[in-house]
């Protein structure tokens, strides 16, 4: 068995239990030629931290449709947040916050927030580990990725990992994770870039590392292992000394005695990046986002287990971005949140919701483009159990977009990560593609219409796009993708497509067109 087959195969990992506070913690490893985007001081290396919301966070009660309100109180009466609660935005009609979440709604008025509305992907899974093995790999619902798109990034940047690592130009690990455990965002497509660490690491670990293997083939994988040891071994060290470089500053973050244990996460994150840590990626997690019950209180809907968990993320978010920024390193720093799947439109009758499709995400940081992208989410009058929201962006755009903007990948090196062609999203300021403010504009802009709706036998969808790469897809009111009329790059103009009732149950789908970096949504119902 040749080396790397042995790792991908057995994926070995030094399991320790816990090296900071008894959080768990696993270190990933470095990568050359992320040294050669990064080869200035410490100060100008950029970070992305990711914050993963487990279980499929409520997209509808944390970014507020204000003016959808009538069919929303008709399809979630037990558990709707009255709208004179919801948080206002600086710029922004008819979206607010829940209430819960002061902290994220004075990050977005200071600019370094941007939402992202209804993100998503064709046919959506809405089980949580399928769901989540799509988010990690990027990849379509009906295939199966074997690697993570951050170890595909980090195979891109570091190929041979993991010999010759850790060196004296990169000896810190590319990436760590705290408090989440999700390994197949950081398997590579021939081994697994990373190793769990722990504080024991220098117990039986460190005896015989050094020592002269036996000959043949079990002496060769023996190095092998002697080698990842040894490499956690370092970076554990070098994470430690990051750690004590840099003290805590508490006064940023919400009482230990909140148990909000992002926050803490989050603030060890902080201290690692200015202790001097070249650390590139940083993944934590917030979990009990499956909020199938008890979402909220009968009593006070603004209250509950979803309003809880957001005010652990929005205080922790608020907190660590202060923190970075009174470190002075917060223009290296991008954050995104996300969850694996949303929730349904209709709320159950346990003061909860189910599995559903879109959901929003969150970029912060002092260098994006703050407000919101896209519009609010379309809710039919009359909304069934299956019913869920029309996806408006896919997911693996933010991926590419957050690579090719932040951390500069080129285009033949982003095709190989993120394998289709995703649309450019305006992210980071300054980007190469047009602001967020005009993306929107030109979006509300596209034409987009479907008559007779009503539909029974037939209809026709009218659009009018700009020059570009253009696609019109239908979904059902699962979310999933039924039929593709058009997929191909277009002149500007005016365009009519004929769409025929193939046999469709009936309820409400919807149109999807995408036009270079816009899109455009219409609701249509289905009749017999």
């Amino acid at each position: 068995m040749k080396r790397r087959q042995f790792l991908k195969n057995t994926a070995p990992a030094v399991v320790l239990p816990g090296i900071i506070n008894n959080i768990p913690l696993t270190a990933f490893a470095e990568n050359p030629i992320l040294n050669s985007i990064t080869q200035a001081h410490t100060e100008t290396d950029r970070v992305l931290v990711m914050v993963f919301l487990n279980g499929g966070n409520d997209g509808l009660n944390t970014v507020l449709p204000l003016d959808q309100y009538t069919n929303l109180a008709n399809a979630r009466q037990n558990i709707l947040i009255q709208q004179n609660q919801a948080l206002a935005l600086n710029g922004v009609n008819n979206t607010g916050l829940h209430p819960a979440m002061t902290g994220m709604r004075d990050l977005f008025n200071q600019g370094k927030m941007q939402i992202i509305q209804s993100v998503g992907y064709p046919q959506p899974d809405f089980s949580h580990f399928r769901a989540t093995d799509i988010w990690l790999s990027a990849s379509d619902s009906n295939e199966y990725l074997q690697s993570g798109w951050m170890g595909r990034y980090l195979d891109s940047e570091f190929p041979g990992f993991p010999t010759g690592y850790p060196n004296s130009v990169m000896p810190d690990p590319l990436a760590i994770s705290i408090g989440a455990n999700v390994p197949l965002l950081f398997q590579g497509p021939a081994a697994q870039m990373g190793m769990t660490v722990g504080t024991n690491i220098f117990d039986p670990w460190n005896t015989g590392l050094n020592d002269a293997p036996p000959g043949g083939y079990a002496g060769t994988e023996l190095s092998y292992v002697r080698l990842i040891a040894s490499q956690t071994q370092s970076y554990a060290s070098r994470i430690l000394n990051a750690l004590i470089a840099q003290p805590t500053n508490g006064n940023f973050y919400p009482n230990i005695a909140e148990g909000n244990y992002l926050a803490e996460e989050l603030k060890y994150v902080a201290r690692t990046i200015k202790g001097g840590l070249k650390t590139r990626i940083y993944l934590v997690g917030l979990y009990g986002f499956d909020t199938h019950a008890s979402q909220a209180e009968a009593s006070n809907h603004s209250t509950g287990t979803h309003a809880q968990l957001l005010t652990h993320l929005s205080k922790a978010l608020k907190g660590f971005q202060d923190d970075i920024a009174a470190m002075g390193i917060e223009d290296r720093v991008l954050t995104m949140v996300f969850s694996e799947f949303g929730r349904r439109i209709a709320s159950n009758g346990s003061l909860g919701t189910d599995h559903g499709a879109a959901a929003p995400m969150f970029i912060m940081g002092s260098k994006i483009h703050g407000g919101v992208l896209g519009t609010n989410p379309s809710i039919p009058s009359v909304v069934s159990d299956n019913d869920n929201l029309s996806m408006q962006y896919d997911f693996r755009s933010v991926y590419a977009s957050i690579l090719s903007q932040w951390f500069c990948v080129p285009e033949n090196v982003l095709q190989t990560i993120i394998t289709h062609n995703y649309q450019q999203l305006p992210i980071v300021d300054p980007a190469c593609i047009t602001g967020i403010e005009e993306v929107n504009s030109l979006s509300d802009a596209l034409k987009l219409t479907v008559y007779p709706n009503p539909m029974t036998t037939s209809a026709y969808a009218e659009f009018e796009i700009m020059d570009g790469f253009t696609r019109l897809e239908l979904y059902d009111p699962l979310g999933r993708l039924m039929k593709v009329y058009v997929s191909t790059m277009k002149p500007a103009g005016k365009y009519k497509v004929y769409l025929e009732n193939e046999n469709f149950r009936p309820g409400n789908y919807f149109l999807r067109l995408e036009n270079g970096p816009l899109q455009k949504t219409c609701n249509i119902i289905v009749t017999q």
